[in-house]
């Protein structure tokens, strides 16, 4: 079906005055003093319209959708999340008169279905993570609509080469920093596209910076980097919202990382609250994973003597999970028990090593 092409035009312009209505987001150096001569910086996503890394993903997801003639004046937007990208795209959807669905887990947090809502959009659950993608499809198909599908799409929509994407943001404002091309840049895998936008990017301008992607536990982004198995699935979710798959996702593009670990959900939460004593706010528990492995990298650095940066994305507020992340009875039924982390971390903020 063909759009008319005076509503898509109106529709990207109203898209492209947003975006030059908002400014750049925030790069935080965080204060470790016992790491010297190792900066650690956090890209502070939450401070988007929308509140997390996801507002630029819908953005682009948006426009292409647009541009590939995929959307019209009444197409209903239909998109399988978590939460955070749903939160976003029914922003996005509001400023063009759009209806919107999101697919979302039950577990999904309270806050961000409230979100969807104030955006105006609606909120569709499922029981079991796996069963977002045939729903989102079948909504689609039964409401004449488009289904946005942020994981086979978030790869391929957004400009790698520049254009003010995340990773040439993150070197125009390290320009004056003592070590202005970091070493490392840290980042989790929710569908993948982040990690492919920054790889490649680093890649196209030559910079010897090397890509860390760190997984949540019951994910098999990190599985398949070392197999290289399409068909590895898990029969649970992740339990660190916005990002790990229970499916290899189309938009995880390996071969542009160089290399991934696994961290402990527990080491993810206990991150998060122990960076509230640094920052005196609240963070999500997927900055938490970013972060831990980012230290991790930080304390190999000192150990073999080494100098430089690391950058790592602050993805959310953590106002969002304050009934689960930072409820202490939550994170003790759900997560587990964190406080062997939180002495590591506080160990490492004394000494810039891991406790024995």
């Amino acid at each position: 079906m063909r759009h008319h092409a005076d509503w898509i035009h109106a529709a990207i312009r109203k898209i492209d005055a947003d975006y030059q209505r908002s400014a750049d987001t925030h790069l935080i150096k965080l204060d470790i003093p016992a790491l010297t001569g190792i900066d650690i910086y956090l890209k502070d996503e939450s401070t988007h319209p929308t509140g997390s890394l996801k507002h630029r993903l819908a953005r682009s997801l948006f426009l292409y959708a647009l541009c590939n003639g995929w959307i019209g004046e009444n197409t209903p937007i239909i998109e399988s999340s978590s939460g955070s990208t749903a939160v976003s795209e029914a922003y996005f959807a509001r400023l063009l008169g759009l209806p919107f669905i999101a697919v979302v887990p039950r577990k999904t947090a309270r806050k961000k279905i409230e979100q969807i809502e104030f955006y105006g959009g609606q909120a569709h659950f499922v029981d079991n993570t796996s069963e977002i993608y045939a729903e989102s499809r079948r909504l689609a198909r039964e409401l004449n609509g488009h289904y946005m599908d942020q994981f086979t799409y978030a790869e391929r929509a957004t400009d790698w080469r520049g254009n003010n994407n995340i990773a040439n943001s993150i070197f125009e404002q390290m320009t004056l920093e003592p070590h202005p091309i970091p070493r490392w840049i840290v980042m989790s895998p929710g569908t993948g596209g982040t990690s492919a936008t920054i790889g490649r990017y680093l890649r196209y301008q030559m910079h010897p910076t090397q890509l860390c992607v760190v997984d949540p536990e019951n994910s098999v982004f990190h599985d398949y980097f070392i197999s290289r198995d399409k068909t590895l699935t898990r029969d649970c979710g992740s339990r660190i919202e916005g990002i790990g798959r229970p499916r290899v996702e189309p938009s995880f593009i390996p071969d542009v990382v160089d290399t991934m670990r696994t961290i402990p959900d527990a080491a993810s939460v206990a991150t998060v609250h122990w960076l509230e004593t640094l920052l005196g706010r609240k963070a999500g528990a997927s900055t938490g994973t970013n972060l831990y492995g980012a230290l991790q990298l930080a304390c190999e650095m000192k150990a073999k003597g080494e100098t430089g940066s690391i950058v790592t994305l602050l993805c959310d507020s953590g106002e969002r999970y304050l009934d689960t992340y930072f409820d202490r009875q939550w994170v003790a039924e759900h997560i587990g028990d964190i406080e062997g982390y939180l002495a590591q971390l506080q160990h490492l903020e004394q000494t810039g090593e891991w406790s024995a």
